[in-house]
């Protein structure tokens, strides 16, 4: 009998996120001088920063390496930011030494190829539903929301809820 992504969520204390494609929508605006804008929606980050002010851990693995990314996360109180990561099992196996994590309470949510080796590793495999299909059909759970609008807020905050942590206090202080 296959574990439904639900049961899993009550022992989640560790959320991974990818984001090009999942805390942005993936789509990049060249600037004249060259720098590459993204967009991040704002339910994501108030779900992050109500997740840590509940105690969870919030980490970040990108391929990417915009600064301003890193300055957006890291206002929002996030400290595992590992940008320029081209193998992002490197970086999950220094997070899972670094917690002592065990996988089962680790949720990540990637969107692309580069995601795959760690999804295969934690608990809780998940990604947005403009996921490639090969991430699709190994996530344990497909968001109904795109990546940048709202993916992130969702998975935050059903694990929340389920461990009745989501409606405890609302100021996020964001």
């Amino acid at each position: 009998m296959e574990i439904s992504y639900k049961q899993l969520l009550p022992k989640i204390n560790t959320f991974i996120f990818d984001v090009d494609g999942v805390l942005t929508n993936g789509m990049l605006t060249i600037m004249p001088d060259g720098e590459m804008v993204r967009h991040m929606n704002v339910k994501d980050g108030y779900a992050m920063k109500n997740a840590l002010n509940k105690g969870y851990r919030v980490c970040i693995i990108s391929g990417g390496t915009n600064e301003g990314v890193r300055s957006r996360l890291a206002a929002l109180g996030i400290e595992d930011i590992y940008l320029g990561a081209h193998n992002k099992i490197q970086q999950y196996k220094k997070l899972v030494k670094k917690y002592n994590l065990q996988a089962e309470n680790v949720l990540y949510m990637g969107d692309d190829v580069p995601d795959f080796p760690v999804m295969e590793l934690v608990g809780l495999a998940t990604c947005p539903n403009d996921a490639v299909r090969e991430i699709q059909q190994i996530s344990k759970y497909i968001s109904d929301k795109k990546g940048g609008e709202g993916c992130v807020r969702d998975v935050i905050e059903q694990v929340l809820r389920v461990q009745e942590k989501w409606a405890e206090n609302f100021d996020a202080g964001i």
